[in-house]
């Protein structure tokens, strides 16, 4: 997400970073830049105005121009109305209300509504640890009461059944009933998409609303819809009292026009954004973390956040009491890694995250190859136990048949060797001075052959 529009603005801002002094025509150019990038992201005009203009006041006041680091201050003005277009700080749901606190979630059909349901529910049960509900009015679409009750059983929530000849606002209703009979904290109602927007859908959309009183209704739209995203979420702001917005599929959305437009547009918050189709997938919006990302100084907070909740803790306190017995790391250790980093999102949504790296050059950053991880796994997954105890008895028959049995090459188990003998130097160092004497080990980049 952000991909052209976040190397953009750091070029630009690089550009003027190592100046003792900036002059209104500096600023005037640097702005016209930015100005570029954000057209070209497909932020709305009217965002990129007001933008342009407030960042303009500020910067070629006292604030940037009289400043001993002016580049620096420029990038923190930037930022900061970054931040002010998407919402100044992340807002929560609402379920302080007596149970059960019913979330309704409108849409058009293919905005991942259905999925985000299912999203929601787990990271309510999980992280919030309220008992959760989930019901279909979609009468409609085919399948899509099925669906919802696959998604539901798959993350451990309960299913209310509907059925295609019932009306969506008795199941509602019933739905409730049965949610408050079983001291049920949240129900979520899934209701009907249309392939765009009409009379018919906003109408029972309006029925249900008032059927239920939810205490939070969720707009979820596509972000890679860009402009239509913006547009379709203000029509149904101006017929619905939305509390919030979720933005899915940011993880294929190069550009971010959306995220950058439709708080100021709609004045309503992003509350998630969907960044995966994994259950797992759907991430708290938090506007200065996403700005901090954009201009590639990272998000650390989030990265932490991840970690706590992805992170096999068993398996971690194992690694942690195997070091301090002095046994060395292994490949069944290096395996382990590699699934971890993958349940977190992958190597680019880590490197997105951490200061400095998110700005690697874009040919650094397409080496960053998920299915290289997979091929990894299948590498090790084609060794005997023993081989992944003892790395060093890997030579050449044995590397044959490990590459016969993975489906890969001799020289992608060389590769695979290389790349942890890298992790294993890695792992004394941090053992040794723990994690800052790593990470300034990296403030290079990653060491030849990839970032083990």
């Amino acid at each position: 997400m952000f991909d052209s529009l976040s190397e953009r603005l750091r070029k630009t801002v690089r550009n003027l970073t190592g100046r003792g002094r900036l002059s209104e025509d500096n600023i005037k150019d640097a702005l016209r830049e930015v100005r570029m990038a954000l057209l070209e992201a497909d932020v709305a005009l009217p965002v990129v105005r007001e933008f342009i203009e407030r960042v303009r006041v500020r910067a070629v006041g006292q604030e940037v121009l009289q400043s001993l680091t002016p580049g620096q201050a420029l990038i923190k003005v930037v930022r900061d109305e970054l931040v002010a277009v998407m919402g100044q700080a992340n807002e929560t749901l609402n379920l302080n209300v007596p149970p059960p606190a019913v979330i309704l979630m409108a849409g058009l059909q293919g905005s991942g509504k259905t999925t985000t349901v299912a999203k929601l529910a787990r990271r309510l049960k999980e992280q919030d640890k309220k008992t959760v509900m989930v019901t279909s009015c979609d009468v409609y679409r085919p399948a899509a009461i099925d669906q919802l009750k696959t998604l539901a059983d798959e993350v451990g929530v309960k299913f209310y059944p509907s059925d295609p000849s019932q009306d969506p606002v008795a199941i509602a209703r019933a739905a409730m009933e049965q949610a408050r009979r079983q001291i049920t904290d949240v129900l979520i109602i899934d209701t009907a998409g249309r392939l765009h927007i009409d009379e018919q859908m906003m109408d029972e959309i309006r029925r249900l609303h008032a059927a239920v009183t939810p205490v939070e209704t969720l707009f979820v739209v596509d972000s890679m819809t860009g402009q239509d995203a913006v547009n379709t979420a203000k029509a149904f702001n101006e017929t619905l009292p939305l509390t919030g917005v979720v933005l899915t599929k940011t993880d294929g959305d190069a550009r971010g026009g959306a995220a950058l437009s439709i708080r100021y547009i709609t004045d309503k918050p992003i509350k998630f954004l969907g960044v995966g189709e994994k259950s797992t997938a759907l991430e708290a919006f938090h506007p200065d973390r996403l700005a901090s990302r954009i201009l590639g100084m990272g998000d650390i907070l989030s990265l932490v956040e991840q970690a706590e909740q992805t992170i096999d803790r068993q398996k971690a306190e194992k690694l942690a009491e195997k070091f301090k017995k002095g046994r060395g790391f292994d490949l069944e250790d290096f395996r382990d890694q590699l699934q971890q980093m993958r349940k977190m999102g992958g190597l680019a949504s880590l490197m997105e995250k951490i200061p400095g790296l998110s700005g690697l050059p874009q040919a650094a950053k397409g080496q960053l190859d998920d299915r290289e991880m997979v091929r990894l796994e299948a590498v090790i997954s084609s060794m005997t136990p023993q081989e992944r105890r003892r790395p060093e008895i890997i030579k050449g028959s044995r590397k044959r048949r490990i590459a016969n049995g993975s489906g890969t090459q001799v020289q992608d188990v060389n590769r695979l060797l290389k790349q942890f003998t890298q992790a294993q130097k890695m792992m004394k160092r941090m053992t040794k001075g723990g994690m800052a004497k790593m990470l300034r080990g990296m403030k290079g980049g990653f060491p030849p052959g990839g970032p083990f």
